[in-house]
């Protein structure tokens, strides 16, 4: 149903790249992961959190919603145990996304910051809530965006993979039109590129573009705005 490309670079500061992301075509399941962690931790998280959902699902016996929730959790659980059983892993986490396609369109299932959003004749629509201080507690607290681009609480998660706690998984449904685009990226290109410079990079691509054109043109964007952070994406496109 889906044309895909996935792309990461390590962006302009990071000694190393602690995303991950993976494309399972014959399943319709797309994932990406935003390692956080000293060391080599965050590399650590954002890999066993995205193989443990691929894994997960292609065992289940209905892929659904529901096995996308329970690949999740499972995530959840084997990074808890994984930094439980080495104290270098310690603290570990990483923010999870994963989107399963469906008959109309994706089950998104979300944890952290890292973004869906999708593109359409109407505009660039973003999909997933962040799980984050400045969105449920600085802006409901009425404080302004100039404000809480500089909050030293900005970069705050309030809910992640392998954190300790019962865990809470934002899920969403999509339906899909033809020509459409979905974008799922970690927050080392949405932190950085404002959603007018996103939309206008993503538009090519509803009018034929290659995708991996696309891509390179999001990640320079990031590394144009100074490269920050790690910088993912995976961009679908549903045909006409």
């Amino acid at each position: 149903m889906l044309e895909v490309c996935a792309m990461s670079d390590q962006g302009c500061v990071r000694g190393n790249n602690e995303d991950y992301c993976q494309v399972e075509n014959d399943l319709g399941l797309y994932v990406l992961a935003d390692g956080m962690g000293g060391a080599r931790a965050g590399e650590r998280a954002s890999r066993l959190a995205v193989e443990t959902v691929v894994e997960t699902v292609r065992a289940a016996m209905f892929r659904d919603s529901q096995s996308l929730l329970r690949a999740m959790e499972e995530a959840n659980r084997r990074v808890l145990e994984a930094g439980r059983s080495d104290s270098s892993l310690e603290g570990m986490g990483t923010t999870l996304v994963a989107a399963l396609e469906d008959e109309t369109g994706l089950d998104i299932a979300s944890v952290g910051d890292s973004r869906v959003y999708t593109l359409d004749a109407n505009g660039l629509h973003t999909i997933t809530d962040d799980q984050t201080w400045v969105n449920e507690v600085g802006r409901p607290l009425g404080l302004d965006e100039k404000t809480l681009r500089n909050h030293p609480m900005r970069h705050v998660l309030t809910m992640a993979i392998g954190a300790a706690g019962p865990l809470t998984v934002n899920c969403y449904s999509v339906a899909l039109e033809g020509g459409s685009l979905v974008l799922m990226c970690s927050d080392g290109l949405h932190g950085v590129v404002e959603p007018g410079d996103l939309e206008r990079i993503l538009e090519p691509g509803r009018n034929g573009a290659q995708l991996k054109d696309v891509c390179g043109e999001l990640i320079e964007a990031a590394k144009s705005a100074g490269g920050p952070d790690n910088v993912t994406v995976i961009l679908m496109r549903k045909g006409h």
